[in-house]
């Protein structure tokens, strides 16, 4: 399993000792109106931990915490899995943060560290993101990740704009650029 580093966060593999933190993340509306639409229990965040632990096991990659390196904080979560949870599907990024971390880079930063993590190790074609067409603080962190927007389909039961960067396009970003600064 992968530990990342970005200039301000420590991305960490999900497990037990992140369920207060993710749990806080989770439960609150406002975050997953666009996620699932509803906040979850502690049992589902619970559920979600042991989930992801098992596709760490399995794949060697899934979901992180975010923790900021300066006071250990778990202020968000992020992943490299298959698009839809489909192992045929291609390679997707995707976030969420605490409200009091949104308008701070954080995503963007994240989101740049794990894709050029996936690029580099995992050497897919190319990697995607969802969002729903009204999330546009997601779908701009998906354009400074350098990725094209590429139609409307419907993943994980719901409606969703679609983000791609192929590994070509990676290799002359300016997020690489600054992945490769910082890394």
């Amino acid at each position: 399993m992968s530990t990342l580093l970005t200039p301000r966060l420590r991305l960490e593999p999900l497990d037990d000792t992140h369920l207060d933190g993710l749990h806080r993340l989770n439960s609150d509306p406002v975050v997953m109106r666009y996620i699932t639409g509803k906040p979850e229990t502690r049992e589902e965040t619970q559920a979600v931990i042991t989930r992801v632990r098992a596709r760490w096991a399995e794949l060697g990659y899934s979901w992180w915490a975010f923790r900021r390196q300066d006071d250990g904080d778990v202020i968000g979560m992020g992943c490299i899995q298959h698009l839809n949870r489909d192992l045929a599907g291609p390679l997707e990024t995707g976030w969420r943060l605490r409200q009091d971390a949104w308008g701070q880079g954080y995503a963007s930063e994240a989101a740049r560290h794990m894709v050029g993590w996936a690029f580099k190790t995992l050497k897919p074609d190319l990697v995607c993101a969802v969002c729903q067409p009204e999330n546009t603080p997601s779908s701009t962190v998906m354009e400074r990740l350098g990725m094209t927007y590429t139609g409307l389909g419907r993943w994980y039961d719901m409606d969703c704009k679609r983000y791609d960067i192929t590994a070509a396009q990676w290799a002359t970003s300016d997020a690489k650029q600054r992945y490769d600064a910082e890394a």
